[in-house]
């Protein structure tokens, strides 16, 4: 099983406004994967930043466990990886500094360029939490399949998704992702959400985290329709074997005054 995904730099993004899936790397415990420029056409590194102010070998990603390390190999510059997840947390990896280790589930990995920043995106989908780790001396280590933070922005739009369901298992309308946005804006942590950040926690939940196999539900028809296709598959899963329960409940705000409307697929 993966430790990280490496969301490859370029256009495509994981977002219901984009079109084509993101290229992406994945490594198991102990892969590494180069970073920088490269030689001609980017060929001797797996992670291409094609900005001239990058170094053609400018640093390496190690996978290691439920987390990674990264290591700079300039001599004069720092790297910034960027939580994701937190409120402008970072940490800062000097120049030279070999097999740093990286605690956050989404990074940003940032490098300083030419055109201003040169960056790529880090994904530690298995981070253990307790309650998950085998006692000690029982053996190898048992790794649950769906290794969810409680206390990070996905695990919100996930509960936000499924409260109609939790509130009411015989309601079969799921809230759109407008509403899922106007639902979690009144907690402290999530004043700055947009629908494009809500699509990307939903595909992070389906893709990484749960690992949904969509098939041909997601492969066509228009971008609202495999938008609604995974929500639909995201809620069933995470009610069917409990990994969104009535006491989260307590994590969304207090609601307002009346039932959530249903919503369009394409929302």
């Amino acid at each position: 099983m993966e430790t990280i995904i490496v969301q490859l730099p370029g256009p495509a993004q994981w977002s219901a406004g984009e079109t084509g899936s993101p290229e992406l790397i994945h490594l198991g415990p102990g892969d590494i994967a180069d970073f920088g420029r490269g030689l001609s056409g980017g060929t001797g590194v797996r992670i291409t930043l094609t900005d001239p102010g990058i170094s053609r070998r400018a640093g390496q990603l190690e996978a290691a466990g439920d987390y990674w390390r990264l290591s700079n190999f300039s001599r004069s510059v720092s790297y910034v990886v960027e939580n994701l997840e937190g409120a402008g947390e970072y940490l800062t990896v000097a120049p030279g500094r070999l097999g740093a280790p990286v605690p956050f589930e989404f990074s940003r990995v940032v490098l300083p360029a030419l055109s201003g920043n040169a960056a790529f995106k880090v994904f530690a989908p298995q981070h253990a939490y307790l309650g998950e780790r085998s006692a000690p001396g029982g053996g190898e280590q048992t790794v649950h399949p769906f290794a969810l933070d409680p206390t990070s922005k996905y695990f919100l739009v996930l509960v936000a998704l499924c409260e109609p369901r939790l509130r009411d298992p015989s309601d079969s309308a799921l809230p759109g992702v407008g509403q899922i946005v106007e639902r979690l804006r009144p907690l402290e942590g999530c004043r700055d959400l947009t629908r494009s950040a809500v699509n990307y926690h939903i595909d992070y939940l389906a893709f990484a985290k749960l690992r949904l196999d969509l098939g041909e539900e997601t492969a066509a028809g228009a971008d609202g329709g495999r938008t609604g296709a995974k929500r639909t598959r995201l809620a069933s899963v995470a009610l069917r074997f409990g990994l969104v329960r009535e006491e989260h409940l307590g994590l969304l705000p207090p609601r307002s005054a009346g039932r959530l409307a249903p919503q369009e697929a394409g929302a």
